[in-house]
């Protein structure tokens, strides 16, 4: 990363009038750092004092006229691969212009940048690469993570992988840095959060992909995955290191296995400002279009009967964060257990069972003996059967697990059946929207994680919302910043949720569980208030006023346009 002089590390001066730059940065190396370069578009002024006349074509482009350019540009790419290809080209060479124009064609590209294409991205990292971008930390370098982190000069918000679980794709090695990249620019497409203060890290602790192994062009440590107490002590060096180097930093945890994301949260979350997008983004979201979903059906969520396909981290941390809401609205911690089912691989999640591990095993449920007495697994069909629920979420990223038999069923003991098939990548999901509303005669309410078209039915155009998490993590990121946090608790998502929940409108589409991607910066704007004073009630933040709060928020929001260039002051 190049050093961003358009900020200062805590955010203040976001949207300064100007830009300052070291007297000798000046020719090819001012044009090769993409935070501060303009491309054509410097003035004359400007290319005399920085030595770029003749480096430059002599006509002046303003920053639309180079916007319909790189749009042309991307319009004339044949496949979504070659189209995030040339965005993470532009982004390489030219920040403000990457920003903006993702800002003006969010709906269309958002899905480039992030899920699902991004998942496409990762599978072919090695082979796609053009430039550095962010930090690889191999298992080999932990004696020098320091001098390897300073080597940046500035973080305050890092999202950090070790590429094991890729979205629903499995062990990707180091290519799972496409998703710290592309989660960071969301923090700023979507937040305003200004990109010289993000730092996306790879830990590489090598692979058990046999196919990248055999790879020649593996860029990765060709080794087997590091396990045990060596990926612990590991992971505790680099957390030690990110304390002394950038210890107002906010750390994501992003894409690790099941058996480490959740430990690896409880065991930093007090020693770090940090949060696992994958366990309480991903509940926060969900929560909030539960709670949209609720003011259609008029059903409040602690009378809802709620399965879940997936007992992972995901699963459990939405389950969790269920509770904690279904609490807040005055039922015991009991009542909402009660109202939660989760299935795994092996079926429902139930006290006769031995092989559950602690997490699963809060949830448990009674068994029951199925229709037939055969002893059959209580898989998805029977459990629905039995239970009827109103809400079915999906995390398994079982590819059609939602068939026509569990919709049907489902459809006929509630009237607006409310269905989140939530795994992504689009090839993933559960289900295709338009086959839910067809077998639930159009009443389904229905969120996806991956992004789907319009479904036309009966001559009516209904909208998919899209269950994404970059409707939560910006917010919240920003909403710490603001307020100084020093813990990211768990009350901050329900309030996120919650915030989130108020901004849909559903005044003239009663099925508008979201709002639309184009909304998503003033979405995260009302997350990251609601974070803000949320932070500040429960003593974790700076104590200040809320109109202050606001005012910081407001500040912190970078809008990618160009800003004079002046010399730095010696």
């Amino acid at each position: 990363m190049s050093m961003d002089t358009s900020a200062s590390a805590s955010g203040a001066g976001a949207e300064a009038a100007s830009q300052a730059i070291p007297t000798a940065l000046t020719g090819v190396a001012l044009l090769s750092t993409p935070r501060l370069n303009k491309g054509s578009a410097f003035p004359e002024e400007e290319r005399g004092a920085f030595r770029l006349h003749g480096l430059l074509p002599p006509g002046v482009m303003t920053l639309d006229q180079q916007l319909t350019r790189t749009y042309e540009s991307y319009l004339a790419k044949t496949s979504d691969l070659e189209r995030y290809i040339y965005l993470a080209s532009l982004q390489d060479r030219n920040e403000v212009l990457f920003f903006r124009l993702l800002q003006e064609h969010i709906a269309e590209m958002s899905p480039i940048i992030y899920t699902p294409v991004v998942g496409l991205a990762c599978q072919n990292f090695s082979h796609i690469y053009r430039r550095p971008h962010g930090l690889f930390i191999s298992y080999e370098q932990r004696d020098n993570l320091d001098s390897i982190l300073r080597n940046v000069p500035d973080a305050r918000v890092i999202v950090v992988t070790d590429g094991e679980r890729i979205l629903g794709l499995g062990d990707l090695g180091i290519g799972g840095m496409p998703i710290p990249v592309g989660k960071l620019a969301l923090y700023t497409l979507c937040a305003g959060i200004a990109p010289g203060g993000t730092l996306p890290i790879t830990l590489d602790t090598g692979t058990d992909n046999q196919r990248l192994l055999a790879d020649p062009l593996y860029l990765g440590w060709r080794h087997e995955r590091v396990r045990g107490r060596d990926y612990d002590e590991f992971i505790d060096a680099f957390v030690s290191a990110i304390h002394r180097v950038y210890p107002d930093a906010l750390l994501q945890w992003e894409d690790f296995a099941r058996g480490n994301a959740r430990r690896l949260l409880d065991r930093y979350r007090d020693r770090l400002c940090t949060f696992n997008d994958d366990i309480q983004g991903t509940a926060a979201v969900t929560l909030a279009g539960l709670l949209a979903a609720g003011k259609v059906t008029g059903a409040p969520l602690r009378e809802q009967r709620i399965v879940i396909l997936g007992a992972g981290s995901a699963s459990t941390g939405i389950a969790d964060l269920l509770t904690m809401a279904m609490t807040d609205d005055g039922a015991t911690k009991e009542e909402a257990h009660a109202r939660i089912w989760l299935l795994d691989s092996h079926g429902l999640v139930h006290t006769g069972r031995m092989d559950l591990d602690q997490e699963k095993a809060r949830f448990a449920q009674s068994a029951w003996t199925p229709a037939g007495g055969d002893g059959a697994a209580l898989d998805l069909l029977e459990v629905v059967r039995h239970v009827r629920p109103t809400i079915l979420l999906g995390t398994a990223a079982r590819k059609g697990a939602f068939s026509e038999a569990v919709i049907r069923e489902m459809a006929r003991h509630t009237e607006r059946p409310v269905i989140f098939p939530l795994s992504n990548p689009t090839e993933k999901s559960e289900a295709v929207p338009a086959d839910l509303l067809r077998w639930t005669e159009g009443r389904a309410l229905i969120a996806t994680g991956s992004p789907f078209p319009d479904v036309e039915l009966d001559g009516r155009s209904i909208r998919i919302g899209q269950c994404n998490n970059m409707f939560i993590f910006p917010g919240v990121g920003l909403g710490v910043l603001a307020s100084g946090a020093r813990h990211v608790t768990d009350a901050i998502f329900l309030v996120a949720a919650r915030a989130l929940s108020a901004v849909v409108s559903q005044s003239d589409r009663p099925e508008q569980l979201y709002p639309r991607i184009e909304q998503v910066r003033a979405a995260s704007r009302a997350v990251a208030v609601a974070v803000a004073h949320e932070a500040v009630r429960a003593g974790v933040g700076q104590p200040l006023a809320a109109e202050a709060l606001e005012q910081r928020v407001d500040a912190l929001m970078w809008e990618p346009r160009y800003r004079p260039l002046v010399r730095m002051s010696s």
